[in-house]
């Protein structure tokens, strides 16, 4: 963590300085805002604590219930999520209190006996190590306090304005607020009136029966709902004897069970399989008595028992697999004529099962995506262009979801004599980690995206996927840290120089490098970066060395590493690194000997891959993401 920026500092670093619409922010919901977010859950908070971030962006984010979330129906928490929290400056607290899964445990019909159910086998949650973040279980309700306390800290100051439903929405093609969003008190005194709110962009997050996805006309496609679940959030007594691991459980009758601990030690959650619905059921399934959920999860248990002390919440649910054909207001045949104003996240733009855990994963994705796309077409520094690929990249993304989704669900729902193989469950569920992990996630080449032509360079960081950090050596105190861990939810883009063989202060490629990034009027850095604010406010540059920290002269590393910040302009030492001898960054990552740079989007996904001296490719990249109209060179 970094602050003094501004001076002393005595209370809490986390909470920031207000700075612009933060400053006597007005409590009540203005009549005009540059972003409207409709719903305050996953999607909808983490897009707001990003938006927060810019002081010169009126956000405001609605929702029609009266006041925070307090059970959250979402549980799961993937890895590529516990590195979104580090993002954000909350990983380690949530981590502290939530659940940790670490294995997972097979139960299946007792070969001898099938109306009873055995462990067949055990498989770990992360077989591989495919990110140094744990894959956590927590209640959602937690996870958007903390997003809400990020906005709330951060320098506009953004809290929720909780009582206020979506009605409707009209785009006019013409004005600087284009959308007029229609919106019903839901709560308060005045429950019930209704008022316009004008908007540059809106944001839908309002969930699976989104009215901003039926307001753009797109619409939910896809199988519909034929199997249906019984979840509860349960205090129970019970002898089955892994009540504290993660378990699929498959009974003789085709019956299954998904077991899930809960943070805090004592609760639970299982989805209990309440088998096929008719095509003419017409939603009566979601009646079924908490009774009749228990009472099925007994079946499928047997011979151990079950009985329910105190219910937190539950739930039944039909699995549904749908999709929208894309994600914005604009049809497909106006891509690139028409810049798109409303977006759809989450649940409104794709549905699926609860039992791969990827939800709420998911939809956080969607809306850091969209949220500081937005952020840099309103400050002026991309065009309009950058929101189409907003659609682009996340509708890909679900339909892989989906796809992945329906397979779990079948094999879950699936009798065991009806397997290819006895053990096909756990296989898939090993074979497949990267996936629910959150990181198989690879976007394909845009105008954000760059093509592999030099991935050779750095195999460890594919072009596309997002960074996977590594341990590296910060030199000026010899701290280990994670390279990675340093990325910020800021809205700055990170270019990492992986230095070639010479050592700091010697001729060499990223000392060439250094001196073309902080002085040559194509450096991204000096024809974007604004004339008034710090030089590493849109781009912040660092340099891993190969040497050991004990090798690098910091008085020999070149300026470009080192930049004055802040009001006082002090020397930031925290951009200089070595790899570590017993876990060399370069080994670990394929990064060639001869070095490579690797630019990272804003939201940790990796924009391209160049040589260390291909600074024309580099600004040639960035010069197709930021506005032609330059910035005053820097003095």
């Amino acid at each position: 963590m970094q602050f003094h920026h501004h001076g002393y500092v005595s209370g809490d670093p986390r909470v920031q300085p207000a700075a612009g619409v933060g400053v006597d922010r007005p409590e009540e919901l203005p009549d005009e805002v540059d972003v409207l977010i409709v719903g305050s859950g996953p999607a909808g908070m983490i897009a707001a604590a990003q938006l927060a971030q810019f002081p010169g962006i009126v956000t405001r984010v609605i929702d029609r219930r009266p006041g925070r979330l307090e059970v959250g129906q979402a549980d799961g928490i993937q890895a590529r999520s516990v590195e979104t929290f580090q993002a954000f400056g909350f990983a380690n607290r949530i981590i502290e209190e939530a659940y940790r899964i670490t294995e997972m445990a097979f139960w299946k019909p007792d070969p001898e006996n099938p109306e009873n159910i055995v462990r067949a086998a055990r498989a770990p949650d992360d077989p591989s190590g495919i990110s140094e973040f744990p894959h956590l279980i927590v209640n959602q309700a937690r996870v958007l306090d903390y997003f809400a306390e990020y906005a709330r800290n951060a320098p506009a100051r953004l809290v929720p304005d909780y009582g206020y439903e979506f009605v409707t929405l009209d785009i006019a093609e013409e004005g600087e607020y284009p959308v007029a969003v229609t919106l019903r008190r839901s709560a308060g005194e005045d429950e019930g009136a209704q008022r316009t709110v004008r908007a540059k962009y809106v944001i839908g997050c309002d969930g699976a029966r989104s009215k901003v996805r039926e307001s753009i006309g797109r619409e939910l496609v896809g199988d519909q709902a034929n199997h249906a679940w019984g979840v509860m959030d349960v205090l129970a007594e019970t002898d089955f004897p892994d009540i504290r691991t993660k378990c699929a459980i498959q009974s003789h009758d085709g019956g299954s069970i998904l077991h899930i601990p809960r943070e805090g030690n004592h609760l639970f959650r299982m989805y209990v399989d309440l088998g096929e619905v008719s095509e003419d059921d017409n939603g009566a399934v979601r009646n079924t008595t908490q009774e009749e959920v228990e009472a099925r999860a007994n079946v499928i248990m047997h011979p151990y028992t079950l009985t329910v002390k105190h219910v937190c919440w539950r739930s039944v649910y039909e699995v549904g697999h749908r999709l929208a054909a894309k994600f914005d207001d604009v049809p497909e045949e106006l891509v690139g004529i028409r810049s798109p104003r409303v977006f759809i996240t989450g649940d409104a733009c794709h549905t699926h099962s609860a039992k791969a855990g990827q939800g709420m994963n998911v939809s956080m994705q969607d809306g850091w995506n969209i949220a500081w796309k937005v952020a840099h077409v309103l400050e002026g520094r991309a065009p309009e262009s950058l929101l189409d690929t907003y659609s682009a990249e996340r509708q890909v993304i679900a339909q892989n979801l989906i796809d992945f989704d329906r397979e779990w669900s079948s094999l879950m729902a699936a009798k065991p004599e009806e397997m290819d193989d006895p053990s096909q469950l756990e296989d898939f569920y090993v074979k497949t980690a990267e996936f629910p992990a959150g990181l198989m996630t690879q976007y394909q080449p845009s105008m954000i995206v760059g093509t592999a032509v030099h991935q050779h360079l750095a195999t460890g960081f594919p072009v596309g996927k997002r960074f996977k950090s590594n341990a590296v050596t910060r030199v000026c105190d010899a701290n280990p840290v994670h390279l990675g861990h340093h990325h910020r939810a800021d809205g700055r883009w990170r270019i990492y120089a992986f230095a070639d063989r010479p050592a700091a202060g010697q001729p060499s490629k990223a000392t060439d490098f250094a001196e073309w990034i902080a002085a040559s009027p194509e450096s991204p850095v000096v024809a974007y970066t604004p004339k008034d604010g710090d030089v590493d406010a849109w781009f912040d540059v660092k340099v891993v060395y190969q040497q050991p920290h004990t090798g690098i002269d910091l008085a020999a590393v070149p300026r470009a590493y080192l930049p004055k910040v802040g009001p006082f302009d002090i020397v930031d030492y925290e951009k200089v690194y070595a790899a570590d001898p017993k876990d060399d960054i370069f080994e670990a990552r394929g990064i060639d000997r001869g070095g490579a740079l690797v630019v990272v989007r804003p939201d940790h996904y990796v924009a391209n891959v160049l040589p260390l001296d291909a600074v024309e490719e580099l600004a040639e990249f960035f010069a197709g993401i930021f506005n032609a109209q330059r910035q005053p060179v820097r003095s």
